[in-house]
């Protein structure tokens, strides 16, 4: 495993440094680019599928482009965020630091939780961009140093929000996928074809990456299961399921879920455990 950034939810932005120690900073092909991924998301919890992705995108700029992944990382959204389900952003930025501690190249970094202000997805781009390319200088290439590709990483939902009317300000599109770029992972039930239909000058810098083992995972269902008091192992990263367990997280009161040092009293079972619930799961 490789040496990890020491980050956890109650660091404030006066302790605050940019965690780097996942970050490659060498690539050994003089043709290639390095790519950074940068995924931002509530990740209230994150799951396997928000893992997968990075793995998947991988992947695909391995065999079908010509960049170089040399790190990646996981940027919750902070507590001005108002969405249903969301958890104070300590525990959140916890949540994502379990689930990559054993990966070799995927970091945290809680510099968007740690605001009180809600920061737009083109102002978090923009961090990356300064903390790798300007402070850090890119990457050392045999071709000389060379400055990182920035890209978001997202689910296609996100691409169809954006070729939604009204749900992002169109100056914010143009400029994440003119300057950053998007690697977009195909998920059931969004059209891609019709989440690009609107974005046809931004597809040279968009790359489709298609699930060829479908996982529809999603946060809503983990906190669907937890509300019913359903298993959620093999669903989340088994420290995860502990962490929500010892908080008491997505309980159908929520009493816990908005508070950041809510503790849980327990149930009687053991880690992401059910009682076995008869209701049934709708549809």
């Amino acid at each position: 495993m490789a040496a990890a950034d020491n980050i956890t939810g109650d660091m404030t932005l006066a302790d605050y440094t940019f965690p780097h120690a996942r970050l490659r900073r060498r690539i050994t092909s003089p043709d290639r680019t390095p790519l950074v991924l940068i995924a931002c998301g509530s990740f209230s919890p994150i799951t396997f599928l928000h893992l997968r992705m990075f793995e998947m995108a991988a992947d695909y700029a391995r065999f079908n482009t010509e960049f170089e992944v040399v790190g990646a990382y996981l940027s919750c959204v902070g507590d001005a965020y108002k969405k249903t389900g969301l958890v104070k952003a300590e525990h959140r930025v916890n949540m994502c630091s379990l689930a990559v501690a054993q990966s070799s190249w995927l970091s945290v970094d809680p510099w968007e939780a740690l605001h009180e202000e809600y920061l737009e997805t083109a102002k978090v781009l923009d961090h990356f961009h300064q903390e790798i390319n300007v402070e850090m200088g890119g990457v050392e290439t045999p071709a000389g140093r060379k400055q990182c590709k920035i890209a978001l990483l997202a689910g296609a939902d996100l691409i169809q929000t954006m070729s939604t009317p009204g749900v992002w300000d169109p100056k914010d599109i143009d400029y994440i996928l003119k300057n950053f770029g998007a690697f977009i992972v195909e998920r059931t039930g969004t059209d891609i074809d019709e989440a690009l239909s609107t974005l046809q000058p931004y597809t040279p810098n968009i790359f489709v990456i298609q699930q060829l083992v479908q996982n529809d995972i999603s946060s809503t269902k983990i906190r669907l299961f937890r509300r019913r008091d359903m298993s959620i192992r093999y669903l989340v990263p088994e420290p995860v399921v502990n962490y929500i367990e010892e908080h008491s997280l997505y309980d159908e009161d929520g009493a816990a879920s908005t508070s950041s040092d809510g503790k849980g009293g327990g149930k009687g079972k053991g880690p992401g455990e059910s009682k076995g619930a008869t209701s049934e799961f709708p549809g």
